[in-house]
């Protein structure tokens, strides 16, 4: 098919508060090695708020969006003609070395020279977007045509907690935030054997309320309560809030494991002592790598459920409200659909 010269986007422009925007971006036809993808749709996440905010590194002008799912419209040299009309989700990693001690043993996240999409590369908020063809995965019926750009999402927490394993079937489960990362992270830590209890405030009623529908137990913590939990044998920290962290540390049992998911986006202050005084694991992961998508794949195929946690799709001229209602908190995830445009 031919491809347009130029296509709406939505990028972050210019540093500053005010540097978001729509633009035309140039529409690349793929490189040998390369696909172009007609995407469907392209979530919004907490990432994109700290890029928004200038908090996490990008190069503008470039269009944001990594969480993306779409239809494989034209494909390079050296690319089977089989993945024409396939819907796919997307790897993030536009490029990356491929030589250092990291990629060599599976981990392109931790190379120095990797170049995401969405931040320093081009990403999904726009109708065309060119990658590698490696970064291609397909996804399985199962799964609604939007909310298939929460594979991502569930990549990195199947980074966090599968590579290496956090849960031991029996675990007890403390994930604190019901968003996106907290139901997703509470329905993988079940499916590893955990007893999972996911916590929020007021303000997350209808959130946690969607986890109950998806099986979760669930409780709204209130001001100043004390929660009377059993020490957890590992906690996830999702809600990337200071509050949160410090409930995770003062709650974990002794030589448990804490894991912190979400991004706070600046320093904050938690009580360190925990790890020593309790003798606690802590680690964490930087978004995703090619055995967790594989495992992401494979969760999906195992009872994780996306379509429920899709709010709202919206067209990209509707940006700017979906971007409001994300920071607000309001509902799960709002994914863009630049189709809607056309």
């Amino acid at each position: 098919m031919s491809l347009p010269d130029t296509a709406p986007g939505l990028g972050k422009l210019e540093r500053g508060p005010a540097g978001l925007g729509l633009w035309q971006q140039p529409v690349r036809p793929p490189a040998p090695g390369e696909v172009t993808i007609e995407v469907i749709a392209a979530g919004i996440c907490g990432t994109d708020l700290h890029i928004a905010d200038d908090e996490f590194p990008s190069e503008p002008p470039v269009t944001m969006g990594h969480e993306v799912t779409g239809e494989v419209a034209v494909v390079g040299d050296e690319v089977s003609d089989g993945w024409l009309g396939r819907r796919v989700a997307v790897e993030t990693y536009y490029s990356y070395c491929e030589a250092c001690e990291y990629c060599r043993a599976g981990y392109p996240n931790l190379c120095s020279q990797r170049r995401s999409i969405g931040s320093r590369e081009n990403g999904g908020f726009t109708r065309w977007l060119t990658v590698p063809a490696r970064n291609l995965h397909e996804l399985p019926s199962s799964v609604g045509r939007h909310a298939g750009a929460l594979a991502e999402p569930l990549a990195c927490v199947a980074n966090l907690l599968f590579d290496p394993p956090v849960i031991s079937p029996g675990d007890s489960v403390l994930v604190i935030g019901p968003g996106t990362m907290g139901v997703l992270t509470a329905q993988a830590a079940q499916l590893a054997g955990g007893r999972v209890l996911l916590v929020g405030l007021e303000r997350d009623r209808a959130r946690l309320e969607l986890a109950a529908s998806l099986g979760i137990v669930t409780h709204i913590l209130k001001a100043g309560e004390q929660p009377a939990f059993d020490p957890p044998d590992v906690v996830c920290e999702c809600s990337g809030a200071g509050p949160g962290a410090v409930l995770g540390f003062e709650m974990l049992g002794s030589r448990g494991h804490y894991v912190q998911v979400g991004i706070f986006g600046a320093p904050v202050t938690v009580p360190l002592d925990a790890i020593l005084y309790k003798e606690a694991t802590v680690t964490s992961g930087n978004a995703s790598t090619p055995a967790s998508w594989r495992r992401a794949m494979r969760l999906l195929g195992e009872g994780i459920e996306l379509d429920p946690l899709v709010t709202a799709v919206v067209g990209l001229d509707q940006w700017e409200q979906a971007f409001a209602a994300t920071r607000a908190g309001e509902g799960m995830k709002y994914v863009l659909d630049p189709r809607e445009d056309a």
